[in-house]
This record gives C-alpha cells, structure tokens and sequence, in this order.
C-alpha cells in the first residue's frame, strides 16, 4: 500500500501514522498534469510570436499565475498522512497524576456586543470540565475589550462551574459545553437534569440583562470583593485606554466544587492599552497571557482557544498526552493542531463555511512533512516553543509559581507583565524573537510559520469526533469580510523580509515552503478568476473569440486542464465525506472570493503598502438574527446590505449572463460556427450556473436579505461600461 505505521517499538503503541493510499496517484497525476502545463505555456509562447495583443497577454498573465497556485498545492499532495490515537493505552505511560502535565488554557475575547459572554463563558466551561486533573488545569480568559460586562460574565461562570463540573463528572457528560448539551438533550423527566438547566437559563438570563443594559444590578453581586473589582472600571477606563485588570475567580486549593472536589484555576485578564503604544491585536493579547501565566502557573502545555471555539470531546487532553508523553517522539515536537470545525453549518454549506480543504485536507498533506500550520485555535503547544529553538530552555518563574495565585505578590508581578508598556520598558524581544508574532494581521500563521523555520515540527490531530466546534458566518458578507482580513495579513506574510517563497523554502524545506508559499499568496488567485470570468465574455459578446477552435487538439487540452484540476479538488472532497453538491458550492465561493474579498485585499495590501491607507482589525459578529438564521438554514444567499463585495460579483454574473445568452443568438440565428465560440461558451455558461444565487436575489426575492437596489443598478451601470471599453479593445 505504499504506507508507514509508526509504533515506537511497543507493544502498546500511543498513536500511528499511515500514508494515505492516495499518494502514488497524486504523485503520478502530477507528472501527467505537469507535461500538460508545460504544453500550454509552450503555446502561449508560440502564439505570442505570432501576434500580442492585451488579451492574450491578460490570459497568459492568469494561465501563469494559475501554474504558480497549483504547482505550490501539489506539495499538500506528496505525501499525506492519517493518524490515530489510544487513549486507552496511555494508562500504562502516564500511572500516576503526577505524570500528567499542567495545561494552561488561553481564551480570547475582544468585544462583548459582537462576541457575546455567553459565548466565551460556554467555552471556558467546556475546558475545565475536561477529564484531566483538576489541580492541573488552569483557564486565562483574555478579555482584549476591556469590559466589566465580560468580567461579571465570568463570575456568573464560576459559580455555575461548581454545579456543572461534578454534573459532567457523575453522569460521564461528552458533550460539555452547556450550551451545545441543553440543545441536543431535552430530558425533562430528569430532576437533576431539570435543576441543572435552570441554573444555567437563570445564569444566562443575568448575563443577557447586564449586556443589554449595560449595569451590573446590585442585587448581582454577592459580596464586597466583587464591588471592589467593579471599581476599577472609572469614567476613564475605556476599551482602548485603561490599566491591566487580573482577577483570580477560581484557585486551585482553595475553592470546591459542590461535592468537594477541586476547582481548576480561572484567571480574567485584561491587559493594559494605551492609545500612545501599539496593542498588536491578538497577538498582543496572547503574549500577555504567555507571561501572566508564566507568573502564576508556567504550565509545559498551552491551548488556545477562539472566543466560540468550545471544547466537544472531554479527552482532548489525553490525545495529546499520547503524543507528547510518547518516549520515543521527536522532541522537536512542538504543536499539536486540532481542525476548525463548525457547527451550526446548513446541509450544503452554501457559503463553503467549513473550509474543508483549508482546515481538515491540506493539513493532512502536511502532516506527512513537517506537520500543520497554526490555525489560531485548537492547537496545542509546549510552553517552550515561544521562547527559541528546540534546543533552548523555557524560562524558569518557580519561585512565584509555588505561591498562590491570588497572593499580593503574585497578583503585583501579573499586572506588571500585563501593563501596556511593558515590553517597551523592558526592550524585549516580544513578537520578534519570543512569543506570537507581531507584524500581520494573521498572527497564527505567521507564528506557526516561523516556529517552523527554528527548527520545530507539528502533528495534525483529526479524531472521529471533533475535538473543538465553533461558529461560522451565516450572511455572505461577514463571511467575505473575515476572508479579506485574512487575505491581508497573508500578503503581509508573503511579501515579509521572511516570505515563505525564499526564506521558507531555504529554512524548512522545499515541499513545506511551498504548502506555506501557497497559503501566503492565497489572495493571487483573484488575478485569473477576474480575468476569466470577464476577458472571454467580453468577447463573446463582440464577436471576437479569444481560444483555440473546438477541432482544434489544443482545445482538448484546456478541457484536460479544467477537468483535471475541479476533477482532483471534487475527488478529495468525496473522500472527506462530502456531498457533490457541497463541493460544488466551495467551488461557487471560491469564484466569489476570487471577484471580491481576495481582490479587495489585493488593493487593500497595495494601498498600505504605499502609506494611503490601513486595514484595522475588525471582530468578527457571533451575533445571529433569527430571520438570517432561517434563510441560511434554508439554503438562501444573505445578501440585504450595500456591501462593496457585491458590485463584483453580480457584475461578474451579469456580463457572463450577456455573453452566453448573446452566444446562443450567434449560433443560432446569425449562423455563426459553434466551433469557434465553444470554449467562451463554456466559460460564460459555467459563470451564469455559478451566478444562479445573483440572479435570483436580484429578481426573484423579495425578503430582506435580497441583492439591495443600489448594488443592482450599480453594477448594471459598470457592466455596461465596461462593454463599451471592450468594444474599443476588440
């Protein structure tokens, strides 16, 4: 079969690796696609001997921007791997609690009314209820906004979380994120059941309140040192102005649950901000909870966690313990990363939401070489990772973490590191050398990227069951705009004294580089998906046709090109165990992406990159209206604002609608040779099935998340325009 199995010599074995049984075939087609490349530049370079012209140089520049992505994709395909692990052999590495390593827990937060505490408190409880010891888990909630709201939250959560753990605890709960568990069981015949949940709806009814008024009631509060806390918040505490705010809620030793068991430690911080020092975003936030733990609790192993990324499989942990207890394990181990998926995600994925190729195909292709990027949430680290090289050493706080937490001096060193001039006063090396990196927008890949290049290598971990579930945009545009910001900071990346395409190449190694290259220059792809779905219909619709005749064998080859390449994409999907239908709304949103959010973020970069203007960090709404959630559940496209993303787009569909229609008329009834507009044809026709969610939001609907009137007229009024130039051209 061509495969691998890695039992480290035991009887017992923690975990194998299998090469996946597609490999060879991968590896052949590429030769096969390779030589079929190499034929279509030759014939852009015989017909450009012939004649140049701004068409032909326009496809050219999209057929070789299109080789560039695909050969960089070939590298997820070289050698992917599956892994498995055996939770239930680990009893025989790890016999006693001391054995088990301390996890600190980081949470992220950045915005009370766009991320709900609700939200974050669900995932903090998923975590500390996990099958692991207690005395060994710590949860760090950064709250990056600032808010008392999120505080008070917080302390809601602690007191629930001594009802919940123990009830996790004695019925063998999976599911514990107490949201996700009271949707999925409605037993109300069950009285601990029934008193459990109304603790949680009374818990989450007072939260809601205070969010939507904006008042921490008295009546709240259950004594003075939760008013004292509250205090800090004065007239000049604001979001992005305001000293460093930690607060214990949870200790280790000190606080039991209901049964008397104990309590793992839950630690908010919000770090200081000063409108006179950069805050570098999450990662600015992430390096203080790197330091404020290292004074509290220096755990080996860190998770981080998104805001709505909860924990759905309580022995999470205990896999990873199979990797990194694993005596015979590379110890240039230094991640291990869990796959982001959603729930919540309707029956055919209309938005392409799951980024099933992104975040569960790609990464078991690298998985087979150095291993998986960092993908920002679900991913678990030594502590050691952010402090150098596998040969370095991690820093040494154990004469604070043997103190309690809660202690003054303990509390006075935590808000020191927390202080918004704290890496300035001390000219550290933060988000350079040590910590997450500082200096894009997309802080995680630039991170893994680079830990990578030190030295360090990563595993990818996909159990059966997912081991973290989280939110996804249902309306077209915050999903666009999230991919945007995305596109961006991988631009930032790419184009960075460190850009994958040399530095990663040389660094790591060639096939790695490239999986990383490929990613950095994700937003390209707008190049020849804009010039492909207007330059050939363009020209359809002046009569001019642009590509070999349909008699012609070069004409086969654009088919074998097209075929080959949705073709692979398709069969990779099936053996995920997805549906024809969701395959083909990915590819739908990647044509979308390509006219719109990769585009922007194109000139976005470009006009940042000159000084005219900067993209800030914009929180992605978990906020969902109940009609939205209807129509996306339903399958319908959300449109209903006037976003920019749109003109695009439906002008996109628009002249390829024009165009193919105008095609049929030629053939048809001006005696025009079907032979000649073949190739055109098909690319219009591909773009008005692609199109079908526009069409019928601009005239078909009539609820509110229609393609708005301005949008429609807007691009009515461009597609014509931009006939006219081409009439010029052609």
């Amino acid at each position: 079969m061509g495969s691998s199995t890695e039992s480290h010599g035991s009887a017992l074995p923690l975990h194998t690796c299998v090469v996946k049984r597609r490999t060879s075939a991968n590896r052949l087609f590429a030769i096969v696609y390779s030589f079929a490349i190499l034929s279509l530049l030759y014939h852009h370079y015989t017909a450009l001997l012939h004649s140049f012209n701004m068409v032909s140089f326009l496809i050219l520049l999209a057929d070789v921007v299109l080789v560039f992505m695909w050969t960089t994709s070939q590298a997820f395909r070289m050698r992917p791997v599956e892994r498995l692990v055996f939770v239930e052999h680990l009893e025989h590495y790890a016999r006693n609690i001391s054995d088990y390593p301390r996890l600190d827990v980081f949470i992220c937060t950045a915005d009370p009314f766009k991320e709900p505490p609700m939200c974050v408190v669900n995932t903090a409880l998923s975590v500390m209820a996990y099958d692991y010891p207690t005395e060994k888990l710590s949860v760090y909630v950064s709250d990056d906004g600032g808010s008392k709201l999120t505080l008070f939250a917080f302390m809601e959560a602690a007191r629930f979380a001594a009802h919940w753990l123990p009830y996790c605890r004695k019925n063998k709960i999976v599911e514990r994120c107490p949201e996700a568990y009271f949707k999925s069981h409605h037993s109300w015949f069950d009285p601990e059941t029934d008193q459990i949940r109304m603790m949680y709806e009374n818990m989450r009814a007072r939260v809601q309140s205070v969010v939507q008024t904006g008042i921490i009631n008295l009546d709240y509060i259950s004594d003075e040192g939760e008013t004292e806390v509250f205090s800090r918040w004065t007239d000049e505490f604001t979001p992005k102005n305001h000293p460093p705010v930690v607060q214990v809620l949870l200790e280790q030793n000190k606080d039991e649950d209901v049964t008397g068991h104990m309590m793992p430690n839950l630690v908010y911080v919000s770090r200081g901000k000063s409108m006179k020092l950069p805050h570098n975003f999450k990662a600015g936030a992430l390096n203080v909870l790197l330091r404020v733990s290292g004074i509290m609790t220096n755990a080996p192993v860190i998770l981080t966690l998104d805001t709505d990324m909860y924990s759905n499989d309580p022995q999470t942990p205990l896999r990873v313990l199979c990797y990194l207890l694993d005596p015979a394990m590379d110890p240039k181990l230094g991640y291990i990363q869990f796959p982001q998926i959603y729930h919540g995600i309707n029956e055919n994925d209309i938005y392409g939401g799951q980024l099933k190729l992104e975040f569960q195909i790609e990464p078991c292709g690298v998985d087979g070489l150095v291993g998986p990027n960092y993908v920002g949430t679900g991913c678990f680290f030594r502590r050691r990772v952010f402090f150098g090289g596998p040969s370095s050493e991690t820093p040494e706080r154990n004469h604070l973490v043997n103190k309690s937490i809660n202690s003054k001096q303990v509390l006075a060193m935590a808000h020191h590191v927390a202080d918004s001039d704290f890496e300035k006063q001390t000219n550290s090396k933060w988000g350079i050398e040590i910590g997450f990196k500082y200096g894009t927008l997309v802080e995680d890949f630039y991170t893994g990227y680079l830990l990578q290049c030190k030295g360090w290598k990563s595993i990818f971990c996909n159990p059966k069951r997912p081991a973290f579930l989280g939110n996804s945009p249902i309306d077209l545009h915050s999903a666009l705009n999230q991919i945007m910001r995305w596109s961006v900071g991988l631009l930032e990346v790419a184009f960075c004294r460190y850009s994958p395409i040399a530095f990663g190449v040389k660094s790591i190694n060639l096939l790695q580089g490239l999986c990383y290259t490929h990613y950095a220059f994700w937003p390209m792809w707008s190049i020849p998906i804009t010039i492909y779905a207007f330059v050939p219909q363009l020209a359809l619709l002046n009569s001019a046709s642009i590509f070999p005749k349909a008699s012609d064998p070069w004409f086969l080859l654009y088919i074998f090109l097209f075929l080959g390449a949705y073709g692979q994409e398709c069969l990779e999907f099936m053996s995920a165990g997805e549906t024809i239908q969701r395959w083909w709304n990915n590819q739908r949103m990647w044509t979308i992406r390509g006219l719109s959010c990769f585009a922007f973020a194109l000139v976005e970069y470009l006009l940042k990159f000159i000084g005219i203007s900067t993209l800030g960090f914009s929180v992605t709404s978990k906020v969902v209206e109940e009609e939205q959630s209807k129509r996306y559940n339903k399958g319908i496209f959300e449109f209903g604002v006037a976003s920019p993303f749109f003109l695009p787009i439906t002008t996109a569909a628009l002249i390829n609608l024009a165009s193919f229609m105008w095609g049929m008329v030629q053939v048809l009834f001006k005696q025009r040779s079907f032979d000649d507009l073949l190739m055109q044809m098909l690319l219009a026709s591909f773009g008005t099935l692609n199109g079908w969610p526009l069409y019928e939001a601009i005239i078909l609907r009539t609820d509110e998340g229609k393609m708005p009137l301005k949008i429609t007229l807007m691009s009515i009024t461009l597609a014509l325009t931009l006939y006219l130039v081409s009439s010029i051209v052609f």
